[in-house]
Formats: C-alpha cells, structure tokens, sequence
C-alpha cells in the first residue's frame, strides 16, 4: 500500500497489525552520461514494487533529498543534488516523531548510497539513524515520562530486547545491500553492478550507447546486462524480505 493513498481505516489497521512501514532513502546523483540520476533510490523504489505485490507493506513517499555530496563530480550540468547532512537530521526527527504518532512502531528505510561501508555510516544513513534515535527518545519521554526505563515496569527490558520488543527497534535504517550481498556481486558507482541493476530494475534508466571511457568509475558499466542485474535483485529481495519478517519467495 501507497501511505498517501491510505484511508484512515486502512492506517488503522495496518497499526493494528503491525505492518512493516517502509521509506525509501536516496539521493540524486550524477552516475555518468548512460545513467539517471537516481539511480541510488530507484533500485529501492523498484524492489519495493515488486514486494508490495507479495506481502502486505506500507511505502511511504520515496526521499529523494540526501546529501549526495560532489565527490564524484560538481553538480553543474552534471544533476547532483546535494542537501547537508546537518538539515537532514531535524528532518529525519521529525518524520519519524510524526510517524510514531500516527502509530506506527515498525518503520524501516532502505538507503543504497555510500553504504559500502555502512557498520561506519555516512552523512545521510547517519542522520537518519541519529534522527529516529532521537525522536524514539523524545517519544518515550512524552509518553511514558522522565525516567520511564528505570521504572520498575521496565525491570524485563533485557529480555524484551531478546524478544524483540525493544522501542528502539520500532525505527531502524538498512542498507539495500549487506556485507553479503556485496560478497557476491559488484558493488559500484555507475558500473557494471549498477548499471546491471537498472537493466533489470528501471531499464528506462540505462542508454548503454551513452557509456563512456573519460571516467573509470564508468568504464565497468560497459559489461552490464540484464541477467547479473536480476542477480543483484534477487539478493537484495531475499535480505529485504528477511529484515522485514517476509516469507522467503517460495521456490517455482
């Protein structure tokens, strides 16, 4: 389900049931001549078509806005767009404080850019983390009041965390793809990985005739294809599925 073409019913059932509710996390970013500019969040966007059709999930409207930064290239002509990490976080705080309000106590964002290091973080998964940290504080001190873990109520909360109970996990942020996924197919920039992703993701994304050789972080992009691409998804489907409480596909 769209959360913007949610009925009040519907969000109320889905609290209820407590459906995983999904934002997808991305930039706009210059990923050479052949590629679109966001790239980065479609490859969330496109994965999370494709498992709304399978389970019940509620996507909330993409976030396009994250700090690409100009490492790769200055934005001039080119289409990045950078946003500071800085403005980031009070966003995040508040997105997140608002979606605990509504109900919702299980939100997960996916983000695939800058995350090849992700255990580290960078500017815009930082900020994210740092805002929903933030704002599940802020939402337990109003609801529950100051000094609300050392209540005696709380004196199991080890054990909820074993459990899976823990507030803190009403709010986590992902990497589109983990350690593992990395393991087993090219992580880029504008590569052959990404670009193989499109190719089977958001082919409208890819002019393969447009690769060229004046960046080497392109140069990789020209062993594409459609089959490796479908690799990546699938990896990137199977952890997606699995952290948030999914069914694996079953086998055909």
């Amino acid at each position: 389900m769209r959360y913007e073409k949610m009925l009040p019913h519907q969000i109320r059932a889905a609290i209820a049931a407590n459906t995983p509710v999904i934002l997808p996390l991305g930039v706009l970013e210059y990923h050479g001549e052949h590629m679109a500019v966001g790239m980065d969040t479609l490859a969330v966007t496109c994965a999370l078509d494709i498992l709304e059709k399978e389970a019940d999930i509620v996507i909330l409207p993409p976030f396009y806005y994250g700090a690409a930064s100009y490492a790769v290239e200055p934005p001039e002509g080119t289409g990045s767009v950078q946003v500071d990490s800085t403005v980031l976080h009070p966003f995040a705080r508040e997105l997140f404080n608002g979606l605990l309000r509504v109900g919702f106590r299980n939100i997960h964002a996916f983000i695939h850019h800058q995350t090849e290091n992700f255990a580290t973080g960078m500017p815009t998964d930082l900020a994210f983390k740092f805002g929903a940290r933030q704002a599940i504080f802020a939402f337990l001190e109003k609801t529950r009041g100051e000094g609300w873990w050392g209540n005696a109520t709380m004196s199991d909360y080890y054990a909820q965390q074993a459990g899976g109970d823990d507030p803190f996990n009403w709010i986590k942020i992902h990497p589109l793809m983990t350690r593992e996924t990395i393991g087993q197919y090219p992580f880029d920039h504008a590569g052959e990985g990404e670009t193989s992703l499109m190719l089977a993701m958001c082919p409208e994304a890819v002019d393969m005739h447009r690769i060229s050789d004046e960046r080497w972080y392109t140069q990789s992009a020209r062993n594409a294809s459609e089959p490796t691409g479908a690799r990546g998804r699938d990896l990137i489907l199977a952890h997606m599925r699995r952290v948030l409480g999914l069914p694996p596909l079953a086998p055909v």
